[in-house]
């Protein structure tokens, strides 16, 4: 088996504010292999862009700091490293694709000039050839005209062309994993389906791993090889994607599956919500996560952290219905949603 590219273990991670302690990030363990798709899902806050961001340190530190565990990339501790180690990882080693272009790119630079920008400080590439390396990957990534769009503002550029120009700043230093953190947020269907297929086509083309953020299950059920479920700063479930549509083994999945609507889903069917709130991670509950919206909830789910079972295959869950002496529970049934194709 060849050594994972990034290996998280129980990845503890909080932020200090007024208002106390918001613990973000509560023992999440995951690995991702050379060339492989890994999807996290989960709703607005349950903590993906947090463990996402924790991989290049780009979580302000104060108030955000690590309560505990690690963070391996290639065998080498994140949080071990001084920041000029940091910074050569940056776009080098690891690129991050950010869901809001317009947040992360400089209004005040041209796009090329900010593409070539991940070069700067870099031994061994003169200039010359970190302008054609920027060219060159704005062309793999589907912008045509370069050389009239390298001298253009951001402001100047359509949502979709935004966001190529990120994931070639991402990809310029042909880094060996990609974080794309919501790529596809603020595009209408038809760029989604193209980024989306860009995606997959530099994984073909280059042998990148990577790691795709997103609630979008038909997203994940498109791309992913294996899918981590998060909710309430936890991993609650785990696996090939098949087990996580077909074999789904946890509640929380079952209802973020049963939300979504499908090309059989009849004009008048009402959709099932989850109901209630998520946790407050300034005091998280001491059971599961979950239970206070969990149709299933049984005492102990209230009262202690459910363990993680191991079910066929690479299929993990932390559900206490999976317990020897628990009552047997069938989920709903539901197929993978559709994803923009």
């Amino acid at each position: 088996m060849p050594e994972a590219i990034l290996d998280v273990q129980d990845l503890s991670y909080s932020f200090r504010t007024y208002g106390g302690e918001v613990q973000a990030v509560r023992g999440v363990s995951f690995e991702v292999m050379p060339g492989e798709v890994v999807g996290i899902v989960g709703e607005s806050g349950c903590g993906k862009s947090v463990t996402a961001q924790c991989a290049l340190r780009l979580n302000p530190e104060p108030p955000g700091f690590r309560r505990g565990g690690r963070m391996l990339y290639k065998g080498e501790d994140v949080f071990a490293k001084g920041e000029r180690e940091l910074r050569r990882m940056r776009g080098a080693e690891i690129g991050f694709v950010f869901q809001d272009p317009m947040t992360y790119l400089n209004p005040t630079m041209r796009v090329g000039a900010q593409v070539e920008e991940v070069f700067a400080g870099r031994p061994g590439v003169s200039r010359r050839e970190a302008r054609s390396r920027a060219d060159e990957m704005l062309a793999l990534v589907g912008i045509s005209d370069v050389a009239r769009r390298r001298e253009q503002y951001p402001h100047e550029l359509s949502g979709g062309m935004k966001q190529r120009v990120m994931i070639a700043m991402a990809l310029v230093g042909r880094p060996s994993l990609i974080i794309a953190d919501e790529p596809t947020t603020s595009l209408d269907v038809t760029i989604e389906a193209q980024i989306l297929e860009l995606l997959d086509d530099l994984r073909r083309k280059l042998g990148t791993a990577i790691v795709l953020i997103t609630h979008d299950l038909g997203v994940i059920a498109k791309m992913c090889d294996r899918v981590y479920v998060m909710y309430g700063g936890k991993v609650v479930e785990s696996g090939g994607a098949e087990d996580i549509f077909y074999r789904t083994a946890h509640p929380y999945t079952a209802g973020l599956l049963g939300s979504v609507a499908r090309l059989e889903t009849d004009c008048d069917e009402e959709l099932k919500a989850i109901e209630g709130t998520p946790p407050d991670l300034f005091s998280p509950p001491p059971g599961c996560p979950f239970a206070a919206r969990c149709d299933y909830a049984m005492r102990v789910c209230r009262e202690s952290p459910a363990p993680e079972y191991r079910l066929e295959g690479g299929h993990r869950v932390s559900c206490w219905l999976r317990h020897e002496y628990a009552e047997p529970v069938e989920l709903p049934a539901r197929c993978a949603p559709e994803a923009a194709v």
